[in-house]
């Protein structure tokens, strides 16, 4: 999914060498450290993170889906004002991704026309990704980020992560961690109830 980079000259040999090879080891060493990190933490269903972008318009949304009812074609998060969307960051390889995955397919089922899940792909393979959605379920679009653009934009942390987009297109609130159906319309409700007394967007 990520173009490949051009193979690099190898380093002259000797003991100013060393200190490149050392570098590009530890970089190497944080890179996989935050994979396993994202493919074991324990879902957090419960958990609300803290984000900047709560309250604000969400950042824009477009991109190739690689399944769903439109695969191949392109989604734009700004085609779907006037209904409440669940953006979701996720990998194939991620265990909390896999545990939350169920309870994203019954809220979308539940929802119906009032309500939209689509996912982002987080470094992951694109035959990877159909085979997930073909053995679980789930009918949304699902949106290749092989740059990771996307995830840059939200603020994406961690795996999995799930932000709340309001039918006029604001963040109102952010997961972390696996969800759950009651999570989400607990989020839903209390902020539509908020607004109908008068208050602001939680954070």
């Amino acid at each position: 999914m990520t173009p490949t980079a051009p193979t690099p000259q190898a380093p002259p040999a000797g003991p100013r060498a060393r200190p490149a090879r050392w570098i590009a080891v530890s970089v190497g060493v944080v890179a996989l450290g935050l994979v396993v990190l994202f493919a074991t933490r324990e879902p957090l269903g419960a958990r609300f993170g803290q984000s900047p972008l709560v309250g604000q318009p969400a950042p824009e949304l477009t991109g190739t889906t690689l399944t769903g009812a439109a695969a191949g074609g392109t989604f734009d998060l700004a085609d779907h004002r006037g209904r409440w969307v669940l953006v979701n960051f996720f990998a194939t390889w991620c265990v909390p991704c896999r545990v939350e995955h169920p309870e994203l397919v019954r809220f979308s089922e539940a929802a119906g026309d009032g309500a939209l899940v689509v996912s982002v792909v987080f470094d992951d393979e694109a035959e990877d990704v159909r085979r997930f959605f073909e053995e679980r379920g789930g009918d949304w679009p699902v949106v290749d980020d092989p740059e990771a653009r996307i995830a840059l934009d939200y603020g994406v942390t961690g795996l999995p992560e799930t932000f709340v987009v309001d039918p006029r297109g604001v963040v109102v609130h952010k997961f972390v961690g696996g969800v759950t159906v009651e999570g989400i319309v607990g989020a839903i409700q209390r902020i539509e109830q908020q607004r109908q007394a008068g208050g602001g967007v939680e954070s």
